[in-house]
């Protein structure tokens, strides 16, 4: 056989081997196709319902909200009521707040204005927020307190510890009012105290109350006899005894007001001020004017500028956060004279209120033999006012000594009757506190705002007492 003829049948036998596999094939995949289930729309649910579900994880917890209110927010960070058990120290303060319910409610009103920047500062720190409560403990949270030792503003400071961390004190601004700046001392001294004293807050609270010096002397003594030296059991003055116990108790009542029958308004979470930046002297009462704040509030938020001025003082004000815009924006087109007041400056009588400073002030020197009794009589004044205009806590006097008095009533009959303070444009009355009076019924009685009553009387901080005499001022 030739060999073409060999090729033609090799190729026709490839051929046809080639259609038979392609056959198999092709019957192969039909048989297939034959054996799966047919599946339809109306059978997909069932299935779906026999398939079982896979539980779902939560990868992280939810966050939790934070609290609207301020005083939560407190109780969420306070770190110092650990351990602490049945102290009788500490039950004796909490007996008294809880039988001077006012005390508290009050504080905390006037507090309202710095609680949340203090809070704040607080937590960046790390630092007890029970420590936001030691203002109360130190001036009732009244930016104007002033102490017989001359500690002044909302944490007490001492002019001398005042120098030291950085709060200047001139004839028309005093740092240790100011509220940031005392803020961020007060901190910068209890954090230094709590190293000093490795790492004990009640020590290092002690020592601000009686100063370093004398917690560590008093340690010391105890560590020469063998005995404790953790704070209570320190042989520490009175008022130091007494000075933790009540900051302790304390911070128990604001951690369940209720059971001490203590009314703590809500403080809304949120900053109350915005500063402000400025560049030019400006007149508190013309801010005030500009952007629609109650000038007594922005005295309030800013308290440091004695004169009511700002002089001396850093380039900035505290203003209420909804008016922080209004303000920028109408300093933007001031001319500077708008802003600063024709009247001549007068020097601050130091812890009084400016309407009773522009009222006529006198001044007398004791001669022997007086007493607050005959000088009073003799000038037609009352004893508690001659107290109160030269901060004297009881009737001793030194001859030679200087006592101010102010005309700031006319008396007839020995009635006292309403006069005008020239510069304010109101009316000044002296209210005799009766059985059952407190703050907000004299307020209302004379149709004006409690914040500004406790104002006009600054060292009324705990419930008020019969016979006392208040100041109330009103529009004509």
């Amino acid at each position: 056989m030739s060999s073409s003829i060999r090729k033609a049948i090799n190729s026709d036998a490839l051929t046809r081997l080639a259609q038979a596999i392609a056959v198999a094939v092709s019957a192969t995949l039909a048989g297939c196709s034959s054996h799966v289930p047919q599946t339809d729309a109306a059978h997909t649910p069932n299935i779906a319902a026999r398939a079982k579900q896979k539980p779902i994880w939560l990868s992280e917890k939810p966050t939790p909200q934070a609290p609207q209110d301020v005083w939560e927010r407190m109780r969420q960070g306070f770190q110092l009521q650990d351990s602490l058990g049945v102290n009788p120290r500490i039950e004796q303060q909490r007996l008294w707040f809880a039988s001077n319910p006012s005390f508290l409610e009050n504080a905390g009103e006037r507090g309202s204005l710095y609680i949340h920047y203090i809070v704040e500062r607080l937590e960046e720190r790390n630092m007890p927020l029970e420590l936001a409560l030691l203002p109360v403990i130190e001036s009732a949270y009244n930016p104007m307190a002033y102490s017989r030792a001359n500690a002044v503003g909302l944490w007490q400071f001492i002019p001398s510890t005042g120098r030291y961390f950085n709060l200047r004190q001139t004839r028309f601004y005093d740092g240790r009012r100011d509220i940031t700046a005392s803020t961020t001392a007060a901190m910068d001294y209890l954090t230094r105290l709590h190293d000093m004293f490795n790492g004990d807050w009640l020590l290092a609270l002690a020592a601000y109350n009686a100063g370093e010096g004398t917690v560590s002397r008093a340690i010391e003594r105890n560590e020469k006899l063998g005995l404790p030296t953790d704070y209570w059991n320190l042989p520490l003055p009175a008022e130091t005894q007494a000075y933790v116990p009540k900051l302790l108790a304390l911070s128990q009542v604001v951690l369940a007001p209720e059971a001490y029958g203590v009314n703590l308004n809500p403080i809304a979470n949120e900053p109350y001020f915005q500063v402000v930046e400025i560049n030019q002297r400006m007149d508190l009462s013309k801010v005030a004017a500009v952007a629609n704040i109650d000038e007594d509030e922005l005295f309030q938020l800013n308290p440091a500028f004695k004169q009511r001025t700002t002089i001396d003082g850093p380039q900035h004000l505290l203003v209420p956060t909804s008016k922080a815009q209004l303000l920028t924006a109408s300093l933007s087109t001031m001319r500077p004279e708008e802003l600063i007041s024709k009247k001549p400056l007068k020097p601050v009588f130091e812890g009084a209120d400016d309407s009773e400073i522009a009222s006529l002030k006198r001044a007398y020197r004791v001669k022997r033999g007086d007493n607050l009794g005959t000088i009073a009589k003799a000038n037609k004044v009352d004893i508690k006012d001659l107290q109160r205009w030269n901060k004297l806590t009881g009737k001793n006097l030194k001859v030679g000594q200087t006592l101010v008095m102010q005309d700031t009533t006319k008396r007839s009959s020995g009635r006292t009757t309403t006069v005008v303070a020239a510069n304010t444009k109101k009316s000044q009355t002296q209210y005799k506190v009766k059985q059952g009076d407190s703050l907000y019924m004299v307020a209302k009685r004379f149709n004006v705002e409690m914040q500004h009553l406790k104002r006009w009387n600054p060292r009324v901080g705990q419930a008020l007492k019969p016979g006392q005499m208040l100041t109330v001022y009103s529009p004509h």
